[in-house]
């Protein structure tokens, strides 16, 4: 009952500021969403462990094997164009009140858990596994698990790669390559450097590249 109420609240605040159309509009979208999310809950219902969640036009859930778990918390929102894949034994956990944003993927084959009120930005990629070019007696897949904790924000672009633990409340700052311990309440980020060269263009319409400066940024 405080769930509805708390809904309830949510929709006459939204109506107050982005006025009826729009509200009606988004919560349409956001029941379509539901609704969607059930049709995948109907298809895999051995493999998804189902609350109540929304999941936008073009994201799709792919289960490749009947050993492969989901479980989803409540209220977890994915976007758009969100790809989410499993295999073999994986075992994918969203928490409560995950955010996904547009266009990312999800690929598990081992373990992959995501802890309550964590936001993902657009176009991340989360992977367990990396393939093995060396094509040992290992298999043509090289096994590893990613934790993500709760409270995490991910930037835009970012690439979480197998055996990667991300603490609470820490941010990964976008375009970053994550791979290993990122401890919890600290931010994340890969060194970038600019390189400028000048343009210096001779008589004989040669054109030459000059050296200028090297700057960081963050």
């Amino acid at each position: 009952m405080g769930q509805f109420i708390k809904m309830l609240k949510t929709i006459h605040l939204q109506y107050r500021e982005r006025g009826l159309l729009c509200t009606l509009a988004m919560n349409l979208s956001h029941l379509t969403g539901v609704i969607r999310g059930l049709i995948y809950k109907l298809i895999y219902f051995r493999s998804i462990q189902y609350a109540p969640y929304s999941m936008q036009s073009n994201s799709t859930i792919e289960v490749f094997n009947k050993r492969s778990k989901i479980r989803l918390g409540k209220f977890v929102f994915i976007r758009k164009n969100v790809s989410i894949r499993m295999d073999f034994d994986g075992e994918l956990t969203l928490g409560d009140n995950v955010f996904i944003n547009d266009n990312c993927t999800i690929n598990c084959v081992n373990k992959i858990h995501i802890g309550n009120h964590t936001k993902i930005a657009p176009n991340v990629c989360i992977n367990d596994h990396d393939h093995n070019y060396k094509k040992t007696d290992e298999g043509h897949l090289i096994k590893g698990e990613v934790v993500i904790g709760s409270g995490v924000w991910i930037g835009s672009n970012v690439v979480i790669l197998r055996d990667t633990f991300i603490g609470d409340h820490a941010v990964i700052a976008a375009g970053s390559v994550v791979k290993g311990t990122v401890p919890a309440h600290t931010l994340f980020l890969n060194k970038r450097e600019n390189i400028f060269k000048e343009i210096i263009e001779s008589k004989s319409n040669i054109v030459n590249m000059k050296p200028v400066t090297t700057r960081s940024q963050a």
